[in-house]
């Protein structure tokens, strides 16, 4: 017989209410105060219960309750901070910054997980956290925006690591009723069920409203009675299962997110989509605009290409989902044909090369291929998707294909330690958590005292090796250690000593064992008398990544022996809790993937607002964030085919800095025990990096990016019946059939004997424009200083415009512009032509070009 379940809870009427007002919304997570308010409640239960205040306060004694309400303290205190929250949910302010005017639209955010806090486990690693971040800024700063992902019944594993630390998976059962989940009901007040289809059958799913903050977040469940027991397995695991499990998840995820938004009444104007795991949101947009607005199918495409946006993330091939055609056929084949659309056409837009019948379907080329604006995240990683991908745009120059970048950034508020917050709140001003991209708060840095900064940064570093102590002593116990065992790790790590920190997931391209590569050299450099060194570890590998698996199990049988016994040490389970105990406490943050595939890596960015100096590899976002003297660089940005001849060399270098430069500039200490110069490089550290690798000027990025020229299309798109739109379809056709009869005729420049430094060159282009019109054409001047080999070495752009003085020959025309003569040396320059509509100049899709 299956039960039917209920929560009792105790009662919270009065004073009280205010917890449970605040506990319903995960703005707790990130503001301190909330936090300390549910944890003086019952520390054990607090940290029992993953840090989850409803979880918390419906297990709470009733001799607690009453020492709780007899606490007048505690009441008038929590009573400060539930006012702070209503009045953060209540602001009326909408989102304007460096805008012309507020945005009165909505964006979803579409993603497979979402990291926001550890109590609720529906996120895997930096894609997730990421997610989170991007909806705890868009609340702060009243962005609407609205999060669609997947309500996992068993989310991401539960590491555990054997006797002799083999990585096993555990994956306890989520209790859905502990937290702050809201049923979306229909009218009649009964759940709202929905559904997709799964191969020829009916998968249903629920709504579930999480907020976060001021955003709205919806989960999908399908975990319901109206399932067969195994499609209630779909939303069971976060990357669990086979392709055809990812496939069905990314079907619920795309269809059955865009169809939720639809039924719940949310129009939005801007689809942004988290990596390639949703695009078949773009698929479902396509349908609703035929079916429900009538619109043909070019037109609908257009539409849905118009508002959506997508984010790269993963920079290796083999890491994106590529779905074979068996699946597509079974998943896809009956519902397209049922719309009168050729199969083999929606495989072809899957495909890099769409006439390969052989390929597999791609979601980041359906993603490519369906929006309006695409970015990596970070600078290096725009180039390396721009070469990924490039085969999406044949036609283009790699430096031409349509994939941007925009550098990640973490919710600062969200892992400071409560000791800096305090530090940060008396120097910096109590504001700069709302601001915290404003480079004038962090170059006030400077005026924080040396001994006040080292001192809590002192105290951080105490509770990071009290954890790792507590977190060690489980671990022994669960793998039935000896006694012996479990007293020594009382007393591993020293709490003065140089800690070196190393966590992320242990995919083998990070490279976690580098540092062990010379074991003698690395046992000398962490038993230097008077200068200790210890490391900690903490990550977990993919269940289906054995190679990351054996890494793991390396470090643990290696730090077994004595040498590195007491000076290393592996925290088991790595997530959000874990990794704020470690950016907090860390004094460096180790980072040495192969170059160039880290995409971005936010870690390093928590650990440096925490003030950690980064000895990182010039990767993903450390590439842009170091500057010579705020943290230490391994290589200069080399990338080498000989993977072990890498190690080698960066190995090396690794061990170098250490000797020479990070160890003694940590023990180099005046009379008063404080490493001034350490700390300088601190302060350097937070007032460059803090200010621009943070999640606010992310998301304002995005904003004036992707999110207002998309809505801005959309709107004029749809505006009057679709007339803009049709009459775009329609142009498009035309000006692809006429390409072919579009040149650049002839090219002339003025000055062209005497080019002296400080004087100008004037262009004038001659185009044959087909009887199109100038203001149908993007002409464009490429020039810079060139190579040996005739190559740019920096390339610049600039536009020609139609000349108004220049009589017209036919249907040729003049385009004329200028470019200063800033820098000797020897300069190339071409000319470009693409076409543009007049209607919406920032909609450029077309993969058509003319060089001259």
């Amino acid at each position: 017989m299956t039960l039917r379940k209920y929560v009792v809870v105790p009662p919270m009427e009065g004073d009280l209410e205010n917890l449970r007002e605040m506990a319903n919304n995960l703005w707790f997570s990130w503001n301190l105060d909330a936090v300390e308010l549910f944890d003086h409640l019952d520390e054990g239960l607090w940290r029992e219960g993953g840090h989850n205040p409803l979880w918390s306060l419906i297990r709470l004694s009733r001799q607690r309750l009453k020492e709780i309400r007899e606490d007048e303290g505690y009441l008038s205190h929590a009573e400060k901070v539930c006012q702070r929250f209503r009045s953060y949910i209540k602001r009326a302010r909408k989102y304007a910054y460096r805008l012309d005017r507020p945005i009165d639209f909505v964006i979803a955010y579409f993603s497979l997980e979402f990291g926001i806090t550890e109590s609720l486990p529906i996120y895997s690693g930096g894609l997730g956290l990421l997610a989170g971040d991007h909806l705890k800024s868009s609340s702060d700063l009243s962005l609407p925006l609205v999060g669609v992902g997947l309500m996992y019944q068993e989310g991401f594993f539960k590491q555990r690591l054997s006797p002799d630390g083999w990585q096993q998976e555990v994956y306890p059962k989520t209790q859905f009723d502990t937290l702050p989940l809201e049923k979306q009901l229909d009218s009649s007040g009964n759940p709202l069920i929905l559904k997709v289809n799964l191969a020829g059958d009916p998968l249903y799913f629920r709504i579930l409203k999480v907020s976060v903050g001021r955003v709205p977040l919806y989960l999908l469940d399908a975990d319901i009675p109206e399932n067969t027991a195994f499609f209630r397995t779909v939303t069971a695991r976060l990357y669990g299962g086979d392709t055809e499990m990812r496939i069905r998840q990314e079907i619920l995820l795309g269809i059955g997110g865009a169809r939720a938004l639809q039924a719940l009444g949310i129009k939005p104007s801007a689809f942004h989509l988290n990596e390639g795991h949703a695009a078949f949101t773009l698929l479902e947009r396509v349908r609703y605009f035929v079916e429900e607005e009538g619109l043909t199918l070019e037109e609908a495409r257009q539409i849905v290409v118009s508002q959506s946006i997508l984010t790269v993330h993963t920079p290796v091939p083999a890491g994106n989902d590529v779905f074979d055609r068996s699946l597509m056929e079974r998943y896809f084949r009956s519902s397209v044909e049922k719309a009168n659309v050729d199969f083999e056409n929606l495989l072809a837009v899957g495909r890099k090369h769409p006439e390969d019948r052989n390929e597999g379907f791609w979601m980041p080329v359906l993603g490519l291929r369906h929006t309006s604006k695409a970015n990596g995240v970070s600078r290096l990683h725009g180039r390396v998707a721009r070469d990924m991908w490039k085969d999406v745009w044949p036609n283009l120059d790699k430096e031409d294909v349509p994939i941007g970048y925009i550098t990640n950034g973490v919710h600062i508020p969200s892992y400071i330690s409560r000791d800096l917050l305090r530090l940060y709140d008396r120097y910096l001003g109590r504001g700069w958590t709302e601001d915290p991209d404003n480079e004038k708060i962090w170059q006030q840095i400077d005026y924080i005292p040396d001994t006040e900064l080292w001192r809590t940064h002192e105290r951080c570093r105490n509770r990071l090796i009290y954890f790792a102590r507590r977190r060690l002593i489980e671990q022994l116990k669960l793998r039935g250690a000896p006694a012996t065992e479990i007293e020594e790790a009382h007393s591993v790590l020293n709490t003065d000593a140089l800690t070196i920190c190393f966590a992320r997931r242990f995919a083998t391209y990070k490279r976690a064992t580098l540092i062990f590569r010379d074991m003698k050299r690395l046992a000398s450099i962490l038993n230097q008398k008077g200068k200790t060194v210890q490391l900690i570890f903490a990550g977990k590998a993919h269940p289906a990544d054995n190679g990351g698996k054996k890494l793991i199990q390396s470090i643990v049988q290696t730090i077994k022996s004595e040498p590195f016994r007491g000076r290393v040490v592996f925290i088991e389970d790595y997530d959000i809790n874990v990794a704020r105990y470690m950016v907090q406490g860390a004094d460096v943050w180790l980072n040495n993937p192969r170059r160039p595939l880290e995409a971005c890596g936010t870690s390093g960015m928590k650990a440096a607002a925490n003030g950690a100096l980064t000895l990182s590899v010039l990767d993903g976002w450390w590439d842009e964030g170091y500057r010579g003297d705020n943290g230490w660089a391994i290589g200069s940005g080399e990338e080498y085919e000989n993977l072990d001849y890498q190690d080698d060399i960066e190995g090396k270098e690794l061990y170098d800095l250490l000797e020479q430069s990070v160890i003694p500039l940590f023990y180099e200490r005046g009379i008063d025990d404080i490493p001034r110069e350490w700390i300088r490089g601190v302060k350097r550290s937070l007032s460059t990096i803090c200010p621009v690798f943070n999640s606010h000027r992310m998301v304002t990025d995005y904003v004036e990016s992707s999110y207002v020229p998309c809505a801005t299309n959309f709107k004029k798109l749809s505006e009057s019946n679709y007339a803009l739109l049709r009459e775009l379809v329609a142009w498009k056709k035309g000006i692809a059939n006429d390409w072919d009869k579009l040149s650049v005729k002839d090219v002339h420049v003025s000055n062209d004997t005497e080019r002296l430094k400080g004087k100008s060159i004037e262009f004038q282009v001659r185009i044959e424009t087909a009887g199109h019109q100038p203001d149908e054409l993007n002409v464009e001047l490429l020039h810079g200083p060139i190579d040996l080999w005739e190559n740019f070495k920096v390339r610049n752009i600039t536009r020609l415009y139609p000349a108004k003085d220049a009589e017209s020959s036919g249907s040729a025309f003049i385009f004329k512009g200028e470019i200063p003569l800033t820098v000797t040396g020897m300069y190339g320059y071409g000319v470009r032509v693409t076409p543009q509509f007049p209607g919406l100049p920032s909609l450029e899709d077309l993969d058509l070009i003319i060089r001259g």
